[in-house]
């Protein structure tokens, strides 16, 4: 099973916040406009080289007119019952929004490695493929990777393929979240 497929829609019922695109908004970011704001929810994680686990994620994604996003994140691994067992992986950037939806993102991760990105926005899904991966000597090798967004009944649900540590690529985390505030 890929990875977009664990992210079938549930059917909920709940409020979701309003979300207005800035005046400011470059053209060139029309396409991922509805990422724009406070993510935050749950995902899970699994690979051949470690024990499947849950867990919690923020997700940040902001402008300032210019035809770029700026994207953090941060997660931490919880438990069973939703609670937090310890902090995990945080990852910045920015997605430069070219013409046409066509995109660009640049990534560094606090395990040691950045990464160069290749994609295209659009109808409310954004699919990115890896063009290259640096790592530091302390770093885990990773080699490449899929990522795939989408605006699933107001929520952002995303998948991540990931080839790493002589494994071919697969899926490594899949998460539905939620609109903040």
């Amino acid at each position: 099973m890929t990875s977009a497929e664990r992210l079938r829609p549930r059917l909920a019922t709940r409020v979701v916040p309003v979300f207005h695109i800035p005046e400011n908004l470059h053209p060139n970011c029309g396409p991922v406009a509805w990422l724009l704001g406070t993510w935050a929810g749950n995902g899970h994680g699994d690979y051949p080289t470690i024990e499947p686990y849950q867990y919690g994620q923020e997700l940040v994604f902001q402008q300032d007119g210019r035809p770029f996003l700026h994207y953090f994140a941060r997660s931490w691994v919880i438990d069973e019952d939703g609670e937090k067992v310890r902090d995990a992986a945080q990852e910045t950037g920015f997605l430069r929004c070219l013409e046409g939806g066509k995109l660009e993102l640049v990534l560094a991760h606090n395990t040691g490695f950045s990464e160069i990105w290749y994609g295209l926005a659009e109808g409310g899904k954004v699919e990115l493929h890896t063009a290259g991966v640096g790592f530091t000597e302390t770093a885990k090798e990773v080699t490449s990777g899929h990522r795939l967004y989408g605006n699933v009944e107001g929520d952002l649900l995303y998948a991540y393929d990931m080839e790493a540590m002589g494994q071919e690529l697969q899926p490594h985390l899949w998460a539905r979240l939620q609109r903040q505030g």
